[in-house]
């Protein structure tokens, strides 16, 4: 059995070791194009960032040995082909025509396995070609970086794009007192994870860490001088001054080889796959950054360019092509990452996207405690879920905070795909002890919100709506119940149609509150605003609402 895999990254290698765990006769070769399989690519920023020492420890196994291409061959005896170049898929005669040091030469299989990864995008600028233009996607990339600030003249960065590697890089660049400038084309930052209240969180934390955001916004030109970046040109007008521009745009399913080939490409760009991983030729297997998947919730096909998927998809092939029947179901797009002190998560759909497939959504923003209140070193976070308010089905939940948002945005990832409601969601038996989560746990209490509000008990406004209203001057009333402590502590609106009453004090004040006018209670979290909306509504007020998520999520 001839097993050829190109690609030696996630995907490629793990396919490689499981098929050689499966069949211990198989000839099996890996084929590279990089100076460095088996590189963890994600670690990259922390490389930058000096958080990682050698570019060798993204490439190490837990007990510490360089995966390079000695230790695929002593310990797997699989073949890796670094620095080696594949020319061409010959699929009548089912052999890989390749290029190293300048050779070319022709390697033969029975299975070949594509796991080509993505590529950068590099946009198409004035000047992308100067000096000090990065992408940070290659290790290539990272030493440039290194070189520069080793020569005492990275001062200044400019990152194009506010998603994921954007906000990774400028942390890393920041450590290095790299002075970083983010500039976003959309209107908020992490627009493909996160909808734009839970960005605004990130946005206020990258502010004061001294990172500058600039959204709604575009790079029009790279200014060069002698050949190297001197600073960019944003929306054609304001000049930004810079040593360092690192595009951050996304990345591109590699696809060139199999369109070549003439395999199937599917409707986002990437190659078409069956449950298998097969491709349209059956003597084809295909994984990771180079594929399509299909969206679990939506059963559309999606492209999710992530190292876990890769892993499993890597996996499933390593079975298939050694006589197995393994499948993969799809993806649902769980996603997290570290942003300096604040943790960011994401799972399922945003609220932007349910709406736009059709949803009728009811959505719960939660702020709240990671642990108990009394506990030492307890820190806030932010939970927002996103359900389909006919069936109660969950749809999406975004985590931010400086608290643990990881354990729970799993539990969300499980419960979606398991088909599980907000309200299972509410009466899942989580482990309770003050050290790890309050009593009831904040995510539990994000579900409880969403059954409130599909049940007609809780009627809230956003912060954004709620800044409209007084932007326009409606006639309205803002009941803030918070203590006096609070209100001199925390963010507060001063604006003439603040009524502040403490809610302790709520019952015997009510007559002050006119019954003719849209009240919108404020509280620091939500949890109390929901309180006083029941105290009133047995007063017989009609016209209440919420401002949700309370003053956590104020961003004036």
């Amino acid at each position: 059995m001839k097993i050829v895999v190109i690609g030696g990254g996630a995907c490629g290698l793990k396919a490689a070791c499981r098929a050689r765990r499966r069949d211990p006769e198989a000839e099996i070769t890996v084929i590279e194009a990089g100076r460095y399989p088996s590189l963890g690519r994600c670690g990259l920023p922390y490389y930058v960032g000096g958080i990682v020492n050698e570019l060798d420890d993204l490439r190490k196994t837990l007990a510490g040995v360089v995966r390079d291409v000695q230790y695929f061959k002593r310990l797997k005896n699989i073949e890796v082909l670094a620095e080696t170049k594949v020319k061409e898929i010959d699929r009548q005669r089912k052999v890989v025509k390749i290029v190293k040091d300048g050779s070319e030469d022709e390697i033969p299989y029975d299975y070949l396995v594509l796991a080509m990864g993505a590529k950068p995008i590099r946009l198409d600028l004035p000047n992308a070609d100067a000096e000090g233009v990065v992408t940070l996607f290659d290790p290539e990339d990272a030493e440039k970086i290194l070189d520069l600030w080793d020569e005492g003249v990275l001062e200044k960065a400019v990152i194009i794009g506010g998603g994921l590697i954007g906000l990774e890089a400028a942390e890393a660049l920041s450590n290095l007192d790299v002075e970083v400038t983010v500039v976003e084309l959309l209107d908020h930052v992490l627009p493909a994870l996160l909808d734009r209240e839970m960005a605004m969180l990130v946005q206020s934390h990258l502010a004061e860490k001294g990172i500058k955001v600039l959204t709604g916004s575009r790079v029009t030109e790279i200014i060069a001088k002698d050949g190297k970046v001197a600073g960019v040109k944003v929306n054609g007008i304001n000049e930004i001054e810079a040593n360092l521009v690192l595009m951050a745009v996304g990345v591109r399913p590699n696809v060139d080889l199999a369109k070549a080939c003439g395999l199937e490409i599917g409707e986002t760009g990437a190659i078409k796959v069956n449950e298998y991983l097969q491709t349209s030729d059956e003597s084809i297997y295909a994984g990771g950054d180079c594929v399509e998947n299909i969206n679990l919730i939506t059963g559309k096909p999606i492209y999710m360019p992530l190292g876990t998927i890769a892993v499993k998809h890597g996996r499933i092939i390593g079975d298939n092509v050694t006589g197995g029947r393994s499948t993969f179901p799809g993806v649902i797009g769980t996603t997290i990452l570290k942003v300096f002190d604040l943790n960011v998560a994401r799972t399922g759909l945003t609220e932007k996207q349910a709406k736009e497939l059709g949803y009728d959504v009811i959505t719960a923003l939660c702020p709240g405690p990671d642990r108990t209140h009394f506990m030492p070193g307890q820190k806030p976070i932010r939970i927002k879920l996103i359900a389909d308010a006919k069936t109660g089905k969950l749809l999406g939940a975004q985590m931010v905070g400086l608290g643990v948002v990881d354990k729970r945005i799993d539990i969300v990832a499980t419960a979606i795909q398991m088909g599980a409601t907000i309200d299972d969601l509410a009466n899942f038996d989580l482990a309770y002890a003050p050290p790890y989560s309050t009593v009831t746990d904040t995510l539990i209490h994000a579900a409880n919100v969403a059954r409130n509000k599909r049940d007609g008990l809780y009627k809230t406004i956003s912060s954004f709506e709620l800044k409209e209203k007084l932007d326009r001057g409606e006639d309205i009333v803002l009941l803030d119940i918070r203590s006096d402590e609070e209100y001199r502590k925390f963010k507060r609106i001063e604006d003439p149609r603040v009524l502040r009453i403490p809610l302790e004090k709520l019952r015997e004040n009510v007559d002050k509150i006119p019954k003719d006018k849209e009240i919108i209670v404020l509280c620091q979290i939500g949890s109390r605003a929901y309180e006083a909306m029941r105290i009133l509504a047995g007063y017989g007020f009609k016209n209440v609402k919420a401002m949700e998520g309370g003053m956590a999520f104020w961003f004036w």
